[in-house]
């Protein structure tokens, strides 16, 4: 008597979650038995979840239940810098489809063999770059949004309509931003992890694909370039500005030696 045919399975759904704690988390010495990688350094926690934590202020995390997420990020609070109290945040659903790896329909969510430690790094480095490249797209934009009406009224007047504290604190801006964003986040890096798994460079191209890391990477790169033009152009400014007034003091000291001189010379004729 033959079985009848099984329906097919339903594919198992998760989610990982990538959240921006701060600015820094120092891992240097949280290294644990149950670590399944350094770099970033990545553990287990509970029975079925997993935590990536990144240097540049991203933790990554998948299967904790809500209080083994709040639990883990009290942990986390000492070790971070530059905290804030609310941060950007980025969740993505997998379907577990063993024979559809990296693969989706339309919207739908990407398919995944499993959520193995290896995929787990691959999809944790992913997220953690896309909300990372967030946060600094918003703080260029922020110093885009203090530059545009200052290059708009310099090109109409051909003179710096600030004065030279609000100049000098609109470089500082400009310097802050180039020094948060540059070198923090190296997307174009793929995720050590490839190294020992080439077979997952599949899974890591499609999601490279699905957030864009590259694009965006270099729209933010041409960015900070602007910002960073525009941070010379007004130290060039305030030099030039700088150069002006000594100048004029110097015709100012001349021309008042030479009243000094004509009256001298004068007071001098008429003494005589």
């Amino acid at each position: 008597m033959t079985e009848p045919p099984r329906p097919p399975t339903t594919p198992t759904r998760l989610t990982v979650r990538a959240l921006i704690v701060g600015e820094r988390i120092d891992t240097a010495g949280l290294e644990r038995p149950d670590m399944i990688s350094s770099t970033p350094l990545a553990f287990r926690v509970g029975a079925n979840g997993m935590v990536a934590l990144f240097r540049f202020g991203v933790a990554v995390m998948s299967g904790l239940s809500p209080l083994e997420e709040e639990d883990t990020l009290a942990r986390l609070a000492s070790r971070v810098s530059g905290a804030r109290a609310r941060g950007d945040d980025e969740t993505a659903v997998f379907e577990v489809a063993p024979e559809a790896e990296a693969a989706t329909d339309g919207a739908g969510p990407i398919r995944i063999r499993d959520l193995s430690p290896a995929r787990f790094l691959v999809v944790a480095d992913t997220l953690a770059k896309t909300v990372a490249l967030a946060r600094d797209e918003r703080e260029i934009n922020a110093v885009f949004d203090v530059i545009e009406p200052f290059a708009a009224q310099l090109a109409k007047s051909g003179r710096p309509p600030f004065r030279r504290r609000s100049m000098l604190r609109l470089v500082g801006q400009a310097l802050l931003a180039q020094h948060r964003v540059s070198g923090r986040v190296a997307v174009e890096e793929k995720p050590d992890v490839l190294w020992d798994r080439p077979d997952l460079e599949r899974l890591y191209a499609r999601l490279e694909d699905e957030y864009e890391l590259k694009e965006r990477g270099g729209a933010l790169k041409q960015k900070l370039e602007v910002v960073v033009e525009t941070a010379h152009a007004l130290t060039d400014i305030i030099d030039a500005d700088r150069a002006t007034r000594l100048e004029l003091a110097v015709v100012v000291l001349i021309v008042f030696e030479l009243i000094v001189a004509i009256l001298q010379v004068a007071l001098a004729l008429r003494g005589h």
